[in-house]
């Protein structure tokens, strides 16, 4: 199953019951996944979550999701020595390193073992793909194609097969995956159904005018994003259904800005499947150098903004609304990228790893190209240093959002929640309230910060080896 925790729109379910062979629905819990620092708890409830629901749509059918422990070519091995396997079906993974790596494993383990591999697309991502010439066509083709629809009374299916296997690859699931978070979306296929069907019932016709707020895009955002990071739900499945809904009285703009958020999505991952060893380094090579503020420094820069006690009010509520719910909507994320690597100057390499654990949607191939552009290391985005005051003001006006999330700022009316490090001495008698006593004062001066950014950035920008980089990207990943 790997990340496609659907049975609607599974091309590798529906290849599997048309070959007429007994079937085993396989899902692996994997040694490298649980030592993955990206990996949260938060997904591992998801994941059990979206499996339990299968379970559920499954028994209908006779049949159950095997859950196994290990490597993957250990489980395979271990699997051969008591089943004939004749074909292994599953969809491409566009992942991490040692995601990839596995695969490469695996399909050497297939090929030594004479047993067909067959590996579907994943999305309108392609694999090969050396440009993107043609590739808004491609994305048409795969995204405007009919779903695939897998006949499930036709399966004949082998369960628990966990049970015939040695103990060591066997898996207890721990208590605290079951216990959901009510802070948290549920994973599973029937929750993706119902938060789509919900959002064009009548949430989404306020999405365009509240994509920034942090707030009102909790409601007004389609929050669809950890359905399709975890494939209870297809990119195809989405689109198809908002063009459905196209022509709505009042929801034109809303639903125009929706689809191009669905046509950006495959396009991020299919830089990262063309680039994946972004993950380490800049895409553009030539800011490896870039000159970050030093190790002692970045280290309680890095702390501070992890734990949301940077001293400025819209930066710290994000940090604190993120960690507890998993979600914070793209304007925010970008935002407190921004801050970290451009007011703090800290390399974006150490809290990349740091926010992916954060986001229940983690998506690597979204991830990654996002957390650069926004850091300004790729030479061919324009730069964008967020003001976090401005952005406070403009997208909290009333400071609802820093006070939901830092409720020692609540008695501060909205003039002052945002810049409370700015208050007189007067004010701080008025409401009894001290910057540095009850809250944290900032721990740069954000003005200065952000003009000491832009310099550097800039400058940096002017290098030939950074232009040259520049011209190898847009050659490789624009259309």
């Amino acid at each position: 199953m790997k990340r496609d925790f659907r049975l609607r729109d599974n091309h590798a379910l529906k290849l599997a019951i048309e070959s007429k062979e007994p079937l085993v629905i396989l899902y692996l819990i994997e040694p490298i996944m649980l030592a993955d620092p990206h990996m949260d708890l938060r997904h591992w409830r998801f994941i059990y979550q979206s499996l339990q629901d299968l379970n559920e749509q499954l028994e209908e059918f006779g049949a159950i999701i095997s859950v196994l422990f290990g490597n993957a070519t250990d489980v395979f091995d271990e699997i051969s020595l008591k089943y004939e396997i004749k074909n292994l079906f599953s969809h491409e993974e566009i992942g991490l390193r040692h995601t990839h790596e596995r695969d490469i494993a695996l399909a050497k383990w297939c090929s030594k073992n004479q047993l067909n591999w067959t590996q579907l697309s994943y999305g309108a991502v392609y694999r090969p793909l050396s440009n993107r010439h043609h590739w808004p066509k491609l994305w048409n083709e795969r995204i405007l194609a009919e779903p695939f629809s897998a006949n499930l009374s036709e399966g004949e299916f082998l369960n628990n097969i966990e049970n015939t296997l040695g103990e060591k690859f066997q898996f207890a699931i721990p208590t605290l995956w079951q216990s959901p978070s009510i802070a948290m979306q549920l994973g599973g296929e029937k929750r993706a159904w119902f938060t789509l069907k919900h959002f064009f019932k009548e949430r989404g016709k306020d999405y365009f005018g509240n994509i920034g707020d942090p707030s009102a895009s909790r409601k007004t955002c389609s929050r669809l994003s950890p359905y399709l990071a975890w494939g209870n739900i297809s990119l195809k499945q989405i689109y198809q259904y908002s063009l459905a809904n196209s022509g709505r009285k009042g929801w034109s703009r809303s639903i125009t800005a929706f689809q191009s958020r669905l046509h950006w999505h495959c396009h991020f991952i299919q830089k990262f499947e063309t680039e994946a060893d972004m993950e380490f380094r800049p895409v553009n090579k030539a800011y490896l150098p870039f000159p970050y503020c030093k190790d002692n420094l970045q280290e309680s820069r890095l702390t501070a903004w992890k734990e949301g006690k940077t001293g400025v009010p819209i930066v710290d509520a994000c940090m604190k609304a993120v960690i507890h719910t998993g979600y914070l909507n793209f304007r925010m994320r970008a935002m407190v990228v921004s801050f970290l690597c451009h007011h703090l100057n800290v390399d974006w390499r150490s809290g990349v790893t740091f926010l992916a654990a954060q986001f229940l949607d983690f998506e690597p191939g979204i991830h990654y190209p996002q957390f650069q552009m926004q850091a300004g290391v790729t030479g061919i985005n324009a730069l964008r240093i967020y003001n976090p005051v401005k952005q406070s003001i403009d997208k909290d006006p009333d400071g609802h959002f820093i006070k939901k999330w830092l409720p020692e700022l609540a008695s501060l009316p909205s003039p002052l929640v945002h810049q409370p490090w700015l208050m007189t001495a007067m004010e701080h008698a008025m409401y009894e309230f001290d910057c540095e006593r009850d809250y944290y004062l900032p721990i740069v001066n954000v003005e200065a910060a952000a003009r000491e950014a832009r310099e550097r950035m800039y400058l940096f920008r002017e290098h030939p080896s950074v232009k040259r980089e520049a011209k190898r990207i847009l050659s490789i990943h624009t259309t």
